[in-house]
């Protein structure tokens, strides 16, 4: 069992970048990388992969975060900036007075703002691909 697991670890790791673009084609995936103590802060990173065509100029979502109890701590607005095309981006947050340890969930309510250049304005909400790396859920 433990021989699968090491396959299985050494698969994903050996993964190219450009499988990786290839899987989210026609989605954007946004993924909760790490979060680390700051002082009394929390800081959050995320990976995010518009896999779509087009550029988005603007991507600003609103997000509720949870406690370890499952109660609302805050809702927040992650401003994700631009999103070209096929390329990932990396993007830090430092939440204020939130200790990592106690964040359980981050609910990804919606796209505040989805600015492009082309008439679909539905590039930050469809096919949106939410993924955590450590044990923070992300769902929406």
């Amino acid at each position: 069992m433990a021989l699968r697991a090491s396959t299985l670890a050494l698969a994903c790791l050996c993964a190219s970048p450009l499988a990786a673009q290839e899987d989210a084609a026609g989605k954007l995936t946004i993924e909760l990388n790490s979060v680390e103590p700051e002082q009394d802060n929390c800081r959050m990173s995320f990976v995010i992969l518009n896999g779509h065509d087009d550029d988005i100029k603007s991507a600003v979502f609103e997000a509720v975060l949870f406690d370890i109890d499952g109660r609302v701590d805050r809702l927040t607005l992650f401003d994700f900036g631009a999103l070209p095309a096929s390329r990932p981006r990396v993007r830090q947050f430092v939440v204020p007075q939130l200790a990592c340890d106690q964040l359980a969930r981050v609910l990804i309510n919606g796209a505040q703002t989805c600015e492009t250049d082309v008439a679909r304005k539905d590039l930050c909400t469809k096919q949106l691909d939410l993924k955590s790396r450590i044990e923070i859920e992300v769902v929406g």
